[in-house]
């Protein structure tokens, strides 16, 4: 099997969403690293965006995930509404499956929602529109809302269940 990168979004000095006193950079950073070392005792070979709890900036990402077999980036997602949950994640249409398969496990664990077509989203779709990321073809997983207190809380409780779950549905 090709070599799996792992990423985490934002990085650098760009801290992404902030929320309750935490950084989206800083969430994803540890969520990657739990990831990677789930899929290292597996025994697959695995590429991150940084060392161990040091995020490059997103840009450096870019030029890790080609040729890869999967390539999630980590994110969380951000509203002005306080209610807004659940999980997406953004991928080529060819990828569907595999997209609505993490959402759903990542879902699971939260008991939260999926949005978009069962947790897929076409970047189309998105706010954000074509991402140079889902174009080289890896995935950006937006994991849950930070700006729902809720959210955050389930999240920071059982973050290491949600690194199982990706692991689970990547692996």
């Amino acid at each position: 099997m090709r070599p799996i990168t792992i990423t985490a979004g934002h990085g650098g000095s760009d801290p992404g969403a902030v929320a309750s006193g935490v950084t989206e950079r800083d969430l994803m950073t540890a969520l990657r690293d739990i990831v990677a070392s789930k899929l290292r005792a597996k025994g697959l070979s695995v590429r991150t965006d940084g060392v161990r709890g040091i995020n490059d900036p997103l840009a450096s990402a870019l030029h890790l995930i080609a040729g890869r077999a999967v390539s999630p980036e980590r994110h969380t997602n951000a509203s002005t509404n306080p209610a807004a949950r659940g999980v997406g994640v953004i991928r080529l249409p060819a990828q569907k499956l595999q997209a609505q398969r993490v959402a759903r496990a990542i879902a699971k664990v939260l008991n939260t929602a999926v949005r978009g077509d069962g947790g897929w989203i076409d970047q189309r779709q998105s706010a954000r529109g074509r991402l140079g990321f889902v174009q080289r073809g890896g995935m950006v997983v937006e994991v849950f809302f930070i700006s729902n207190p809720a959210e955050l809380a389930t999240y920071q409780a059982l973050s290491w269940l949600v690194a199982s779950a990706i692991v689970d549905a990547v692996a």
